[in-house]
């Protein structure tokens, strides 16, 4: 086990598979001391049983009025990871506030509403596997999967909640991009990050001039109805933050879960025979291969030790799903096998990859929802859908709170 005064491991900026590193750090304890960019002192929760514990712990909070380093003027502009400690919204709130602003935008993800846009994710998705099958053809059978079908779902079902136009979705793909990733310069991060917030007003400002009936809408209609309810700069964290999961966790979801089926075929034949359930493939995915890596940030309101490893008060942590994930204390002496008829854990917590406690991520019905049709009809109407190129030589985004590949080239057909 990891003494408390090991070493800090130093993650990198540029991101990578996190499973090599994770491993080594869980064989070592269940939480770790890790350098972040700029050589800020951070840790990372990896055993599922403490980040369980820790995700809802009392003494945990969000708020980056805890954050030691911030307060005290140490974290430089443009730091790859600020928007994450200082976007006002619910991932920064505790308490009240946390309740507050959740409570606004819950009504739009409760099971009832997310079982009504079934409908329209089946038409969004079979439109976009016409698009597929026309990128293949174009260029000798193969096409991104991630370019042509992966993100524009997701994108297009969130965009549609918000009331964004369709012009305005490749750019914003773009920008929450930049947000997320840890291997950028000052200049751009902070360019990206205003951009991001100028395209969102423009969208808030647009709505409150001609209301819709989408969510933005509503949440603007709140906030005038009693202004201490939302203000200015929590609507724009809002939108950012429901920007930026209701996408990129879906489309790292879908990604992932393409490439371990087409890597163990003997899974997808278990799926085809009914012996296994679209579902059983995206719950397996969320625990084998999270889409989130490591996501920002709590803080100790005390120190706190985790494991053997003690963690200050004001430290920024990280959740480390990726890790938890294969943790074999939890799941397994096989815990790094793909295995879609995996017994769910007596606790019922098969995964932590979509939160846990008070922020446990709202979109989640609507994120497994969307990926369980899309595995669905992908595979139904591409049977033989394989990988156009090795594992080994698709790259990674510039990030390690993602965890998914760039580009996913496929073959439709054998």
């Amino acid at each position: 086990m990891e003494p408390s005064t090991a070493a800090p491991h130093r993650i990198d900026p540029a991101g990578g598979c996190p499973h090599a590193a994770n491993a080594r750090l869980l064989a070592r304890g269940t939480a770790a001391r890790v350098l972040l960019p700029g050589e800020i002192e951070g840790a990372v929760v990896l055993g599922h049983e403490d980040l369980k514990e820790f995700l809802a712990h009392p003494d945990v909070a969000k708020d980056a009025r805890h954050f030691t380093a911030l307060q005290e003027g140490r974290i430089p502009v443009g730091w790859p990871l600020a928007t994450f400690a200082t976007v006002r919204g619910m991932t920064t709130a505790d308490g009240d506030d946390h309740r507050r602003l959740r409570s606004l935008v819950s009504r739009a993800f409760t099971v009832r509403r997310v079982e009504e846009l079934r409908p329209r994710i089946e038409e969004l998705t079979d439109s976009l596997l016409d698009g597929l099958a026309a990128a293949a053809a174009a260029d000798g059978g193969a096409a991104d999967l991630r370019r042509h079908f992966a993100l524009p779902l997701p994108m297009g079902v969130i965009s549609e909640l918000l009331g964004v136009d369709a012009e305005l979705r490749d750019r914003l793909h773009h920008l929450t991009s930049q947000v997320v990733a840890t291997d950028i310069s000052p200049e751009d991060a902070v360019a990206a990050n205003r951009e991001l917030v100028e395209v969102l007003a423009a969208v808030a400002a647009a709505k409150a001039e001609h209301p819709g009936d989408d969510l933005t809408s509503a949440l603007i209609a709140a906030r005038d109805e009693d202004g201490d309810r939302l203000r200015h700069d929590e609507l724009i964290g809002t939108l950012i933050l429901m920007i930026i999961a209701g996408h990129e966790t879906t489309l790292n979801l879908v990604t992932n879960a393409v490439r371990a089926l087409c890597a163990h075929r003997d899974q997808l034949a278990l799926v085809r025979q009914g012996r296994a359930s679209w579902d059983d493939v995206v719950e397996e995915t969320l625990r084998f291969d999270a889409p989130v890596s490591y996501f920002p940030f709590r803080y100790p309101v005390r120190d706190l030790t985790v494991g053997t490893t003690l963690i200050p008060r004001g430290t920024p942590v990280l959740a480390g799903y990726s890790a938890a994930g294969r943790d074999r204390a939890a799941h397994g002496p096989d815990a790094d096998r793909f295995d879609v008829t995996r017994p769910r854990r007596p606790d019922a917590v098969r995964t932590l990859s979509l939160g846990h406690g008070p922020h446990y991520c709202l979109g989640a019905p609507l994120a497994r929802l969307e990926a369980g049709i899309a595995l669905g009809r992908l595979f139904t109407r591409f049977p033989d859908l394989r990988l156009a190129v090795a594992e080994e030589h698709l790259t990674r985004p510039a990030s390690f709170v993602g965890n998914s590949v760039r580009v996913l080239p496929v073959r439709l057909a054998a």
